[in-house]
């Protein structure tokens, strides 16, 4: 989606690293914490997305594709599914 390699490197090394909105920054963060830890989300980071200006319509996508995308990972990894790279951009 973006044409900037250099940011999509950055991303993909250490998305703290690369230059961010605030909120996009409190989207990656809350992302990593499902991911990592669902059991330790609370409220406070429900806010602290509604701080960064996200509405709760905006949570709700924001938690549903982290969600599904682990899910989705989940079942491939648990069958042993290779699944094709999205983020390799085609040869031209």
């Amino acid at each position: 989606m973006t044409k900037d390699d250099e940011l999509v490197q950055q991303l993909k090394t250490d998305f703290r690293q690369a230059p961010l909105s605030e909120s996009d920054r409190a989207m990656l963060e809350y992302a990593v914490k499902l991911t990592l830890e669902p059991w330790n989300m609370l409220e406070a980071d429900v806010e602290k997305l509604r701080q960064a200006g996200f509405i709760d319509a905006d949570i709700l996508d924001i938690n549903q594709t982290t969600g599904y995308f682990a899910f989705v990972n989940r079942l491939a990894d648990g069958l042993g599914v290779a699944l094709e790279s999205f983020w390799e951009r085609p040869s031209s």
